[in-house]
């Protein structure tokens, strides 16, 4: 299986989270400058065109682009605390049309104080997509950042429904 990984802002893929992705797949995990490339979703969405991505995974900044990349592509994902409805940088916003049924796992933090879970909500219910199945999870432990035991927690969940 070929996996997506997208990283939040100036951030990367630990290797500790590497390695429980592995366990399902080979990972892609590009080094994405957020700040810089306002354009990242359409330019992902290019570059792995050929590549045969099966899921896209994405945290922060890498759960708001993973979300339109699975649209693109119709893929599942699964997306913890994306930044859907506000961002600290500027992004282009594409439209991928999806008329296929596809499946969205997004794990947000309670006291997540970077990216507000309530506004996550807010934006899901403004912009539900009629052919995608959400499985929504709040965690009461979860701030923003992912402990690697939570990690490979929702991994093997998101997994296990695929």
């Amino acid at each position: 299986m070929n996996i997506l990984y997208l990283h939040g802002l100036d951030g990367d893929l630990a290797p500790e989270k590497r390695n429980i992705l592995e366990e399902y797949g080979k990972v892609f995990s590009p080094a994405i400058d957020y700040r810089t490339e306002y354009n990242s979703i359409e330019l992902l969405v290019e570059q792995y065109r050929g590549e045969n991505i099966q899921v896209v995974i994405g945290s922060s900044m890498g759960g708001f682009v993973g979300y339109y990349i699975a649209d693109a592509y119709n893929l599942p994902s699964l997306l913890f605390n994306p930044a859907l409805h506000t961002r600290s940088v500027h992004q282009k916003i594409p439209t991928y049309k999806n008329p296929y049924l596809s499946f969205k796992q997004i794990v947000l933090g309670s006291h997540d104080d970077v990216i507000n879970p309530k506004s996550t909500f807010a934006f899901l219910s403004k912009n539900l997509q009629e052919h995608t199945n959400y499985h929504i999870y709040v965690r009461q432990e979860l701030g923003h950042r992912i402990p690697v035991n939570v990690f490979k927690e929702e991994v093997a969940s998101f997994f296990g429904k695929l």
